[in-house]
């Protein structure tokens, strides 16, 4: 899939990290980026939407971590085949072999790096897994 054609989803709490994201979502070529601060409120939106190809989930949400966000994704029937990428300042490789058991499709370290970040969501709208912290 071609990254003008993705629709990507961000469930970010923090508002520079998720201006940060939104921005490096555009120099990557996404057009529709949508954006929210909970996992709840992520999914109520995913629902609205044409479809959900991406969504990068912070692991360190309010409320209910990444995790268990993760969880209701995965359960969702809209959803559970979407591509759902960790995004976490928690980067040893425990933080990234939890990710992998939990289920997520990926793993990006922050801060986001400004010119490794948009070719990583290239790579995985075009079928690459990324499994690397920074």
């Amino acid at each position: 899939m071609q990254p003008e054609d993705a629709y990507v989803l961000v469930i970010e709490d923090n508002a520079d990290n998720l201006m940060v994201a939104t921005d490096l979502l555009r120099l990557a070529g996404v057009k529709y980026i949508n954006s929210r601060a909970s996992g709840g409120q992520g999914i109520k939106l995913a629902e609205t939407l044409p479809r959900v190809d991406l969504i990068l989930l912070d692991i360190q949400l309010p409320y209910e971590d990444g995790y268990a966000v993760l969880q209701k994704i995965r359960a969702h029937p809209k959803l559970q085949q979407t591509k759902v990428l960790a995004v976490t300042a928690n980067v040893m490789p425990q933080d990234e072999q939890k990710a992998r058991a939990a289920g997520f499709d990926g793993f990006i370290g922050k801060p986001l790096h400004p010119i490794r970040f948009p070719e990583q969501i290239r790579a995985v709208l075009s079928g690459e897994v990324i499994w690397r912290a920074r």
